[in-house]
């Protein structure tokens, strides 16, 4: 699974963030990597120099093999809390997307592969 990180001109992006950000969706979204081919991170500062109430942005699109691209997004006042929540919020998004695929109907499985 490739991650990219990507910062606006308003976000310094250090190699140390994309660091840890990289080992935090790992560790996250480490289930569905043989479902993930990548991982897109957007981070962005709404207000720019201005501090105000939840504007970091963090936008995160996975692409699912032999799937249309799931994306997320999630504010807050902090990027980690900008980068954690959209993460959580990927979690769940895989899971029901992936649930969908896989789903379960009078005890077969039916996978949309075999459809």
């Amino acid at each position: 699974m490739h991650i990219q990180i990507n910062t606006d001109e308003n976000i310094e992006g250090s190699e140390e963030l994309a660091a840890h950000i990289t080992a935090n969706l790992k560790t996250r979204l480490d289930r569905y990597s043989e479902h993930i081919t990548s991982l897109e991170v957007h981070l962005s500062d709404e207000n720019a120099a201005k501090s105000g109430a939840h504007d970091k942005r963090c936008l995160i699109e996975a692409r699912i093999e032999g799937l249309q691209p799931e994306a997320v997004s999630n504010e807050s006042d902090t990027l980690e809390g900008a980068w954690s929540g959209a993460a959580k919020k990927m979690q769940h998004a895989l899971d029901t997307t992936l649930a969908k695929r896989n789903h379960v109907k009078g005890g077969e499985t039916i996978r949309v592969g075999d459809l």
